[in-house]
């Protein structure tokens, strides 16, 4: 009997299936813009989980606001402009790196315009850009890459930064503050922008394109020490996001959403994005992100001389310091380099 009996346990524990492995958590800090397009691609086609990850968004105004949770281990990965803090914290010895592009404004491809309260343009209050003196300018974050884009454009006028007063809020604030007239006038990304055109409140004057052609915008980054603990994360990470992000070029035609690809997708960013109405997402054209991850390195030396000669950064960080493709290199590997398919009409 008590050899039956072990028999049959024995028997028991020989057909039962070991558990699948838990998937790896990554906790992602997002901005709320459409550029954050490839991350919700990859999350709802489950391009994440094919990489063994279990991928979570937290949202935050600007990347600048996403220091303080990386050196806390509370934040993985993060995307977003990149600013004086961080630089300030890499140049302290704090382990924060580049892995990625996000977006970049080639001509044509602007992610961040101007805009103008409508009755401002109305009354003649505004009329060219060096009327923005005294404005109230509504910003993600002072110090940040971004902010190159408003100092060129307020040159364009004549202007300083001291001339304006810069608001900080987060990018879907903006339209609220352009509504009630909180703010004059807004450097805002999409679809923020759209939405405030739509309603009246605001009018683009215009792109960051137009001002600072071939800007690298924002980017991806990784705290260090979970890039140490788990490289193969991050690499699987870059993998389903460019997945993610060549979806995204996939759909568009002439750098908007076409087609039934850019309708699937369209409808993604209404699920994930800040609005949910899908003909803002075609109303405007997308930024530049890059299906290979690729960044524009020279843009990135130039913003961290702005911040050096702004007095935001004090430090000799160099981008060098702030940067390692190791993870993009080994993704791409795997993956093989984007071929776009035939132009969609």
């Amino acid at each position: 009997m008590l050899k039956h009996g072990l028999t049959a346990l024995a028997l028991a524990c020989f057909f039962v299936l070991p558990a699948a492995a838990a998937n790896t958590p990554v906790r992602v800090g997002i901005t709320n813009s459409a550029s954050d397009v490839g991350l919700f691609i990859a999350h709802k086609r489950r391009y994440f989980s094919a990489e063994g990850l279990d991928v979570s968004f937290v949202a935050f105004n600007s990347a600048s606001q996403m220091i303080a949770p990386f050196v806390a281990g509370d934040l993985d990965i993060g995307t977003g402009a990149t600013s004086a803090a961080f630089y300030n914290a890499v140049g302290r010895g704090i382990d924060l790196r580049i892995i990625a592009d996000k977006n970049s404004t080639p001509p044509g491809r602007g992610t961040q315009p101007l805009l103008v309260r409508k009755d401002h343009v109305d009354s003649g209050r505004y009329k060219t850009l060096a009327d923005l003196k005294g404005f109230r300018i509504a910003v993600a974050a002072p110090g940040t890459s971004a902010m190159t884009t408003v100092t060129r454009a307020l040159e364009k006028g004549g202007l300083q930064i001291g001339d304006v007063d810069l608001i900080a809020l987060g990018f879907p604030q903006h339209v609220v503050a352009l509504a009630n007239k909180a703010v004059d006038a807004a450097f805002t990304v999409e679809p923020s922008a759209s939405e405030s055109v739509r309603m009246g409140s605001a009018v683009r004057i215009m792109g960051d394109d137009e001002v600072y052609p071939y800007h690298q915008l924002s980017v991806m980054q990784v705290a260090g020490p979970f890039a140490k603990a788990r490289p193969d994360a991050v690499k699987h990470f870059l993998k389903a996001l460019l997945r993610g992000v060549r979806d995204f070029n996939d759909a568009l035609i002439d750098g908007r959403y076409g087609g039934p690809k850019g309708d699937s997708v369209v409808a993604i960013l209404a699920e994930y994005g800040p609005f949910q109405n899908p003909e803002i997402y075609k109303s405007f054209n997308t930024s530049n992100s890059d299906p290979d991850g690729n960044l524009n390195i020279q843009s990135l030396r130039d913003d961290l001389e702005y911040f050096r000669k702004a007095g935001l950064v004090e430090n000799d960080v160099t981008i060098e310091k702030a940067l390692d493709l190791s993870f993009l290199d080994a993704a791409v590997r795997e993956l093989g380099p984007y071929n776009a398919p035939p132009p969609a009409r």
